[in-house]
């Protein structure tokens, strides 16, 4: 049983495509994402900067075609080879352009509005996510409620991730709860935190109208792990996660429950897998975050896809 992920947002890294863009096919699906989402795909994941890619209408969007590109590298059809298929935050719209709950187009249309909108959010506050590592589970949860904040991300065991003011931020730094360790986040607002309501409502317009289909395969919601199989309801999920916390807590509960035994983690790779060493005993783990690795992923994916290639 094949997993495949898509990291969130403060997973990317200066340069992250500049080897894939030297293969012509990558290249070229990268330019089309490029030029469906308006924006410079192939600058962002070569030259920008720490500080440009943070930016989150540039982040999101470079994020979700690096998921994608660096998928059909592996295999055109690698999305219909995996069992399931789920992403964190943001990758949730790669997993579910390859689950096929919408078309690749109109993921670059949908993850362009919600990091514009998004972005445009964070910056009627100053907001930021702190990882609180370690700790009991509820005592970490209710210092981060008594700081004021939000327990916005469920990562799994010894990782729950914090929104909300810089403000609420620092005074959690300064009681953090028994026994953790706190580490602020490469992000530029509260995700999934009463912070991001207004980019709900933009969101929910344009995904309103956006055409979407029946995933064919498996394909896991944030928003509390369940198998999600009608295209419309998971477009609906995703507006409506933007300001709920991420539960990737109960999508590993999920890939456990269906005996998932090799997980693969799309460009740029090491997050999602981490986090997995931590919760999925047993399991083995693929980052995939360079173009000499494919054969090695290929490899990877018959081993464990429980489902045969396409002739």
């Amino acid at each position: 049983m094949l997993a495949i992920v898509a990291p969130g947002q403060g997973a990317q890294k200066p340069g992250l495509l500049s080897a894939w863009l030297q293969d012509p096919s990558f290249a070229a699906h990268l330019a089309w994402l490029s030029a469906v989402a308006d924006i410079d795909l192939s600058a962002h994941g070569t030259v920008s900067d720490e500080a440009t890619i943070k930016d989150t209408a540039v982040a999101q969007p470079l994020l979700v075609a690096a998921s994608l590109a660096t998928g059909w590298a592996v295999a055109e059809d690698l999305f219909s080879r995996a069992d399931l298929l789920a992403g964190h935050s943001v990758g949730e719209i790669a997993a579910g352009a390859g689950a096929g709950a919408f078309s690749p187009e109109a993921a670059m249309v949908l993850v362009r509005e919600r990091g514009r909108a998004m972005a445009e959010a964070a910056a009627q506050s100053q907001t930021s996510m702190t990882a609180v590592i370690g700790g009991n589970p509820e005592e970490v949860v209710a210092a981060i409620e008594e700081a004021g904040l939000t327990p916005a991300n469920y990562n799994g065991k010894g990782q729950i991730v914090a929104g909300g003011t810089l403000a609420q931020l620092a005074a959690l730094a300064e009681n953090p709860p028994a026994r953790t360790r706190l580490f602020p986040l490469t992000v530029a607002g509260a995700f999934h935190t009463v912070h991001m309501e207004p980019a709900v409502r933009h969101l929910a317009e344009v995904a309103a109208a956006m055409p979407t289909g029946t995933p064919t395969t498996a394909l896991l919601s944030d928003l509390d792990g369940e198998v999600v199989t009608d295209g419309r309801d998971f477009a609906d999920r995703l507006v409506r996660q933007v300001a709920h916390p991420v539960r990737w807590d109960l999508c590993m509960d999920t890939m456990a429950e269906h005996g998932v035994t090799g997980l693969m983690e799309l460009a740029p790779a090491g997050t999602l897998t981490g986090i997995a060493k931590r919760n999925l005993k047993g399991v083995d783990l693929f980052n995939l975050n360079t173009p000499d690795q494919l054969e090695d992923a290929r490899a990877f994916v018959e081993k464990h896809s429980s489902k045969t290639a396409e002739v």
